[in-house]
């Protein structure tokens, strides 16, 4: 008879048996079953401590410059704040899925998909949308870029480019093409003005070099 055959008392759990369950991805279900773990080592592994909400709360919200206080549900995501709750409606919802990028906006300076965070998880930092970006009646240099450039067609994920061209300038001020292109790969156009959006995101970076 082989090591392998010979079998383990029944409510014992041997160092090898414990380290295959292990290096198979998962806490031995004996290991739990026969006290290894006592109940509060379980609960930690199992469910780890997490902030629970349930009801609808009252959170504030910093965008744009401004603290905003608004009512959201639990699964109510920052897309839906800003366009429902705030009528922010610059920041385009298209697919819902995180796939187009139309959504996106900025979390302190980084592009996010709206519509793939919850608006509770957005406290505490500094949200900037597409309607945050002029200063009063003077356009940014890549909003006003992609005006001259013409570099929009339906309109619907210029918001989103515009973020995002706007976050790789200031993280890039000076790409060449081939960053602008993977810069902006998670935003999709339907309407296929690529050419002209990224001869407008060359366009605003020498703009925002010389200042205007």
């Amino acid at each position: 008879m082989s090591k392998e055959d010979v079998k383990e008392p029944r409510g014992k759990v041997s160092r090898r048996t414990f380290l295959k369950g292990m290096g198979s991805g998962f806490v031995g279900t004996s290991a739990i079953s026969t006290g290894l773990f006592n109940k509060e080592a379980v609960a930690a592994i199992l469910e780890p401590e997490t902030e629970r909400i349930s009801e609808p709360q009252m959170i504030q919200l910093h965008i744009n410059g401004k603290k905003h206080t608004v009512r959201v549900e639990p699964r109510t995501t920052l897309l839906g704040v800003l366009r429902d709750g705030l009528d922010l409606t610059g920041t385009k919802e298209v697919c819902d899925r995180g796939q187009c990028g139309a959504c996106t906006v900025m979390l302190d300076g980084k592009t996010m998909l709206s519509c793939m965070i919850l608006a509770v998880d957005a406290r505490g930092k500094k949200i900037t949308t597409v309607e945050g970006l002029a200063d009063g009646q003077n356009l940014s240099p890549v909003q006003q870029a992609f005006a001259e450039k013409d570099a929009l067609m339906c309109g619907f994920c210029t918001p989103g480019l515009v973020m995002s061209a706007t976050a790789l300038l200031h993280n890039n001020p000076n790409p060449n093409l081939d960053e602008i292109k993977q810069g902006l790969s998670g935003n999709l156009c339907r309407c296929g003005t690529y050419p002209k959006v990224f001869e407008a995101v060359q366009s605003a970076k020498k703009i925002s070099r010389k200042g205007g």
